[in-house]
Formats: C-alpha cells, structure tokens, sequence
C-alpha cells in the first residue's frame, strides 16, 4: 500500500472513529470511572496523533515531513497550537471546558506519532512516497 493511500485511510478512518466518540457514544451511553476518563481525553490523543499523518496526506509538496528535524519542528509547532487551542476554552464565549488532561492526551499523542512516523513510516516508505 502506498503512504499516501495510507495516510489517507488513516486520517478518515480515525476521524470517523472521533466522531463517534464525541457524539455517538459518550452522550448516549453512560459507563463507569475510568471509561468515562479515556472516552474523555480520546478525541484528543486520536486527533494529535493523526496530525503529522493528515499533514503528510494534504500538504506534502510542501512540507518535507520525511526529514526528521522538520518533523519535529512540526510537532512541537502542532504542540503550541493544541495547547493555544485550549487555553482559549478558557473564555466563556466558546462554552466549551478547560482540562490538563486534554493537553496531557495532546502531548502524548503528538509524541507517539512523532515516534511512529520516524522510526517506522516515513524511514520505512521514503523511497516510495
């Protein structure tokens, strides 16, 4: 399978699974403790961890994310931006909640896929983009 093809199946696989979390399956089903903990923060460590892979996906002529500097610049900018993203909560206006555990879900997201896409997927599928 080429990376582009998977990439894509990925992002919309995963997206697809987000959003039945958000409004499939935690508004509708009530559960205990720690289920309700990892529905809470799954969003967030799914959506960070598809970043580097929805960016290869939409944006690769222009973002070289095979070199690994540039991918950890890229993850730690995506890094600045989610926790941005969440500070903002902080305002009313939104209505939306503030949580650490969602930053801590963003941050160990983005570094599992940072490890992910260069150890495995970019070094392994370089020659074959």
């Amino acid at each position: 399978m080429r990376l582009v093809r998977f990439c894509r199946w990925s992002v919309i696989v995963g997206t697809l699974l987000i959003w039945t979390i958000k409004w499939g399956i935690r508004p509708y089903f009530h559960f205990t403790q720690p289920t309700i903990y990892i529905l809470g923060i799954a969003p967030n460590l799914l959506g960070s961890f598809l970043l580097p892979i929805g960016c290869y996906w939409l944006f690769r002529k222009y973002i070289n994310l095979y070199e690994e500097f540039q991918l950890r610049i890229f993850c730690a900018l995506c890094f600045v931006l989610l926790v941005l993203n969440e500070m903002l909560q902080l305002f009313p206006v939104f209505g939306r909640t503030f949580d650490y555990n969602d930053i801590a879900a963003s941050a160990i997201g983005l570094s599992a896929s940072y490890v992910f896409c260069n150890k495995y997927l970019f070094s392994r599928y370089a020659t074959f983009p």
